[in-house]
């Protein structure tokens, strides 16, 4: 299948679980917004404030839930599923799968003689392989990306261009990097003392498991003594920053902006909003959720929804608010001088 030749709404049925309401023969060839689809273009709806869109949409198909399905215009077909936005995400790949890479090393790019590149390895432009790196097969090296002595890259990556991988960074297969992505470059190690500060080498390295998407511009440094983990199936977003020792549990994903200092061990299938900070040494349960902008200083210990961002206000109560947090104490200590006052008089 390509394309231009797309796939008919009984065969997205089929790689979706959809129940089909309308015609199932109709041929969808690509995917679309839903206040911008045509006849012939896929969509979705997930309800709520673009249930009025799907009313009027052009869309050929949409995928939407049973509680959704009666405001489909009578020319859109329904494909009915229990999580439309989910559906939608394997019809995508299908409908718009990822180019073919061109095989091959480019006249340009530096391959050391020791390395090793197995079957139908492609790389770029400009691309350097140092010394006893292992590429898997089927895997792509941007342009202009460096992979440093002995790291090892499996099967099916695509490593895009303008990534650095330090030395002895290991990747499984099917790895996702993004373009700008440093990998393995040195933590923040520095010891205190009366000369200064004095560095301390960091000799771990880092461990990306299998399915792990690194967004663009992202940072993960190499481990002080043992390796940097992020686990099978991780999602990081673009500018994401990952200190040494950390370690990120199976299916975790975090959005952009997220640092998190050093040694710290994030859980499994947890969900890290937009700039927020974990602190160092820091332990997070599996299924945990942080809301964008949280401060993380201590451990959570169990699954749930935890927030503290300060959510913009207008600027004359924000300044107000802010005085009345510098009077906090101040005012804690007259209460519990009035507290013990009562205590003596009773």
């Amino acid at each position: 299948m390509t394309e231009a030749q797309g796939m008919t709404v009984a065969e997205l049925a089929r790689l979706t679980g959809a129940r089909v309401e309308g015609d199932a023969e109709r041929r969808i060839t690509a995917i679309a917004a839903l206040d911008e689809a045509g006849e012939t273009e896929l969509s979705f709806c997930t309800g709520g404030k673009y249930r009025g869109l799907l009313e009027t949409t052009g869309a050929g198909a949409v995928l939407v839930s049973d509680k959704d399905c009666d405001a489909c215009p009578e020319h859109c077909v329904a494909l009915v599923v229990d999580n439309p936005y989910y559906a939608f995400a394997a019809a995508a790949m299908a409908l718009h799968p990822l180019p073919d890479i061109a095989r091959g090393i480019h006249t340009s790019a530096e391959v050391a003689e020791d390395a090793e590149l197995d079957a139908d390895v492609a790389i770029g432009a400009n691309a350097v392989v140092a010394a006893g790196a292992r590429i898997g097969a089927g895997s792509q090296i941007g342009a202009c990306t460096f992979i440093g002595p002995g790291v090892q890259i499996g099967g099916n990556c695509r490593i895009a261009n303008n990534v650095s991988i330090g030395a002895g960074t290991r990747i499984a297969d099917g790895v996702i990097v993004h373009p700008g992505a440093l990998i393995g470059a040195d933590g923040f190690g520095f010891a205190p003392g009366p000369e200064g500060w004095r560095k301390v080498p960091q000799i771990g390295g880092v461990r990306i498991e299998e399915g792990a998407e690194i967004g663009a511009g992202c940072t993960i440094d190499r481990g002080a003594l043992k390796d940097t983990v992020i686990g099978r199936n991780v999602k990081l977003d673009d500018q994401v920053h990952v200190a040494h020792n950390v370690e990120i549990g199976e299916g975790t994903a975090l959005a952009a902006g997220v640092m998190i200092a050093g040694s710290s061990r994030v859980g499994r299938r947890c969900m890290v909003g937009g700039v927020s900070g974990i602190a160092d040494h820091v332990e997070i349960a599996d299924d945990v959720i942080l809301l964008g902008m949280t401060a993380v200083t201590g451990d959570i210990r169990e699954a749930g929804v935890y927030g503290s961002p300060i959510p913009a206000q207008p600027v004359r109560q924000w300044r107000r608010n802010t005085v009345r947090i510098t009077q906090l104490d101040d005012l804690f200590q007259r209460v519990k001088a009035l507290e013990q006052n009562q205590d003596q008089s009773d």
